[in-house]
């Protein structure tokens, strides 16, 4: 459910439960409190029922039907009927939500795998995994097996003909160097393992496939990375593709014909010619990457830069299982080539962003795609898919509520709408018609008068905010300047707005509106005039306000500034009482709306995320 590993909640959501307590608001104290009075209730889905960021997928070709997809934030589930209906397997048994790798033993349906910590190293994430899972009768019960380090795991690989030979990609820590990365393999089903590709701390291994037709042959892609909270380091030295032909024991790099200075690296061989391999290559002369020779050495077939656009959240490559000129690369369309790999054609799917796919090995026209809508299933080559509206794995940063009866739950979905919904209706249940969009977008707070929300003001990320009319179920522009720099550095732009940027209605007089940037900024006629009422609040380092990725690429969305204030706290017990913490770190409080404002940063607290 969460991006950012902290959920924040509206008071009033909060009260709702404590009106169970034997005791009134005004006299209540911590320690009077009687958590046996929560016994009795329990969370109940409200919705919506609408998928969210998939990461991982996996069919089992010996279970028609039987499909295994991996969520950001929601676990693991599996369809017996080719996407129609789907069920939760994780709930119960793991210790997160956030899913990298799924992988079926080939040879034993019943035993399946699972890496946690999603591979795509967004800078507002899911918390890290916590390891790897293994079930022995379909998904139905789970037990941890180890690499509790491995923080994201990018793929896992069971050996053909043996459920206990199983290989493990993993990434490593994401904002730190961690020394459990690279290729581990359990000869004994994880009861131990072995670390057998290891480059150094800061590279991890992006990409992993076993050769079909010899699975003592294994290719990796390893990753040389690291996120800051400013940037996105991708590439160096520790990047490269490395092969096996001892069943891992043993890694050779492989250098012919590839760039000298490599990203992020996928890759793929195809079954239909175990001497064909395919390389998707984050790099400045990069690409997509063909090998007729095991490896032995490469051309670049295509230098098309939508394969290989936003390389850390990509740079995934997937080969048919029947053709060896037929080639998928995943972007954010999903692209097709059938002539290999000279030229490409986009598939429609049902959302954009697209992680994962994989493809039936007798019959490629039963596939799954995961995407950052869900998942879905088509059973005719991609021309239908199955609906995502079965899901509900939606993520979302944060939710507050308003005073109405029953009150409806307001939030944003990450790479989807903002939400309204209902919390309660009078009929059967929580139905499609009682929910909708207020505006903003997927990382939005959400501000309004809760007695009477008519107006809605919805962020998002770049000072985007929009004023949403329930009267009229209209929206319009009410951002403070209206320039959307994408691309832009954030030391250029007037003010440095979070991907989270904060808007707050004042709990005395809604009709003030307090949004942030870098400053705090001011309205009192509904957005259609901003003033600051803060200097600048945070660090202010312009070191860490230039391009958002390096050395190869630049993360040029200029969506996830720095330097910014990323949160606000307007004190429901005295007007003009603001609080204001800043994504690096320091916590300002004013007493006078505004006019002066006093830094009360905790000792010790460093430069971290408020």
């Amino acid at each position: 459910m969460l991006t950012t590993g902290i959920l924040t909640m509206n008071l009033r959501a909060a009260c709702l439960l404590a009106l169970c307590l034997p005791v009134s608001a005004q006299d209540f104290d911590a320690h009077d409190f009687d958590s046996e009075a929560f016994d009795d209730l329990a969370f109940r889905c409200i919705g919506p029922w609408r998928g969210g960021r998939v990461t991982t997928v996996e069919g089992v070709p010996s279970v028609p039907g039987r499909y295994y997809m991996g969520a950001a934030g929601g676990g693991v589930w599996r369809t017996d009927d080719h996407g129609l209906s789907w069920r939760n397997l994780s709930d119960e048994d793991f210790g997160v939500g956030t899913i990298g790798a799924i992988a079926v033993a080939p040879s034993d349906p019943n035993v399946v795998y699972v890496g946690t910590g999603e591979a795509q190293v967004r800078g507002v994430t899911t918390s890290h995994g916590d390891g790897v899972y293994r079930s022995d009768d379909g998904g139905e019960t789970w037990r941890h097996i180890g690499l509790t380090d491995s923080r994201y795991v990018s793929a896992v690989r069971v050996h053909p003909t043996n459920p206990e030979l199983v290989f493990v990609a993993a990434q490593g820590e994401l904002w730190a160097p961690n020394g459990t990365r690279g290729v581990f393999v359990s000869e004994n089903g994880g009861g131990t393992w072995h670390h057998v590709l290891e480059v150094d701390e800061n590279t991890g291994c992006s990409s992993l496939v076993i050769d079909p037709s010899n699975p003592r042959v294994l290719y990796a892609g390893m990753w040389q990375h690291r996120r800051t909270p400013w940037k996105v380091e991708s590439g160096g030295e520790g990047s490269g593709i490395y092969r096996s032909v001892d069943g891992g024991m043993e890694w050779e790099q492989l250098e012919e014909g590839l760039p000298e200075l490599m990203g992020k690296i996928g890759v793929a061989v195809s079954p239909a010619n175990s001497s064909r391999l395919w390389a998707i290559v984050e790099a400045e002369d990069g690409g997509l990457f063909r090998s007729d020779d095991r490896g032995d050495s490469w051309r670049r077939v295509s230098a098309d830069r939508v394969l290989r656009a936003r390389a850390w959240y990509y740079t995934r490559v997937v080969a048919d299982p029947r053709d060896e000129n037929t080639v998928y690369v995943l972007n954010a369309p999903v692209l097709r080539s059938i002539d290999g790999g000279q030229s490409f054609t986009p598939i429609s799917t049902p959302h954009g962003d697209n992680h994962a796919l994989w493809i039936h090995p007798d019959n490629p026209d039963l596939m799954i795609n995961g995407n950052d809508g869900g998942a879905n299933v088509t059973t005719n080559g991609g021309r239908t898919w199955t609906d995502q509206a079965n899901q509900p794995t939606a993520q979302f940063y944060r939710v507050i509520t308003d005073a109405g009866f029953p009150y409806r739950v307001y939030g944003g979905q990450q790479d989807n709408s903002t939400v309204s919904i209902a919390s309660a209706t009078s009929g059967g249940g929580i139905q499609r018609s009682d929910w909708h969009s207020i505006g903003g977008g997927e990382s939005a707070f959400v501000a309004f008068d809760e007695d009477d929300p008519r107006f809605v003001y919805a962020g998002v990320y770049q000072g985007i905010l929009t004023e949403w009319d329930r009267r009229t179920r209209t929206s319009r522009n009410v951002m403070a300047v209206p320039y959307l720099g994408l691309g832009a550095n954030a030391d250029d732009l007037a003010y440095r707005f979070n991907w989270n940027a904060p808007v707050v209605a004042s709990p005395h007089d809604p009709t003030r509106l307090y949004h942030a940037g870098n400053q705090v900024l001011q309205s009192t006629d509904r957005g259609r005039t901003w003033a600051p009422i803060s200097p600048d609040l945070t660090r202010n380092d312009p070191e860490k306000q230039q391009e958002g990725g390096g050395p190869i690429t630049n993360e040029a969305a200029g969506a996830e500034n720095y330097n910014t204030l990323s949160y606000l706290a307007a004190s429901p017990h005295e007007p003009g009482v603001l609080w204001a913490g800043s994504d690096d770190g320091l916590v300002h409080v004013t007493r006078n709306a505004g006019e002066t404002w006093t830094n009360v940063t905790p000792a010790g607290v460093g430069e971290a995320l408020v």
